[in-house]
């Protein structure tokens, strides 16, 4: 048994928040009856129409979009006793992300309990984009541009950059802001990528993954994907 504006919320059709609102407003309705207490809670087998829609059922399957804080493990456990995305999550199933963020890397990370879309999204014949924003130690120069142009190497290996962008330098701070798109997934491949280049990395965030981008989500914050966004994902 799930609270209901729970349910509602992960279905995709709207955030918790207002899953609440429109429950106290006497929109929701669970086998055909209007349901207007917040208390309530609801399985599997009830019908449930909100706005006088009925609710598409995913077979308990969640879909998370997280802008994940620094400082917090991409992993569903930590043996050291660290904090983990799932801490993060009030959801009672057995979830995952989709990948991984380095430690002190912030942003954009998926987290399922749907085993087949994970698997087709981290397989590498699918070409998934994901765009970074990185605060460079330094002030990229033409030949460094050249080079990201023409694709790095990093461990013997081209890095395929579908794109990127000079957002600003910072000529007082010696700092270049500059957002970056790859379709590949190895560890610390954008750091790494600029450290080939002579560059550290001192803040890195993940703005995109695919067609998704973190918007205002704040730091923390997560919001469940719609029916049509996994659709979409699984079209990749």
């Amino acid at each position: 048994m799930e609270r209901l504006q729970k349910v509602i919320a992960q279905s995709g059709y709207t955030s918790r928040r207002n899953a609440e609102k429109l429950i106290l407003e006497k929109k929701v309705k669970v086998n055909g009856k209007i349901i207007s207490e917040l208390g309530t809670k609801v399985d599997n087998k009830d019908i449930i129409e909100v706005e006088g829609k009925m609710l598409e059922k995913n077979d308990n399957k969640v879909y998370i979009l997280l802008n994940k804080p620094r400082g917090v493990i991409s992993s569903a456990k930590d043996e050291k006793g660290r904090k983990t995305v799932i801490d993060l999550i009030d959801s009672d199933l057995r979830i995952y992300p989709i990948g991984r963020l380095d430690y002190d890397t912030t942003g954009l990370l998926i987290l399922t309990n749907d085993g087949v879309l994970a698997n087709k999204l981290m397989h590498p014949k699918n070409n998934v984009p994901k765009t970074y924003l990185a605060k460079v130690k330094g002030l990229l120069d033409k030949n460094s541009i050249d080079k990201l142009k023409n694709g790095v190497i990093v461990d013997g290996k081209k890095v395929e950059i579908v794109d990127f962008k000079i957002k600003k330098k910072d000529l007082e701070k010696n700092m270049t802001y500059i957002s970056i798109t790859i379709i590949e997934g190895r560890n610390h491949i954008v750091k790494n990528l600029f450290k080939e280049l002579g560059f550290l990395v001192e803040k890195l965030t993940r703005t995109n993954y695919a067609f998704l981008d973190i918007k205002d989500l704040k730091s923390g914050e997560y919001r469940y994907l719609t029916i049509k966004e996994v659709k979409k994902l699984y079209n990749i």
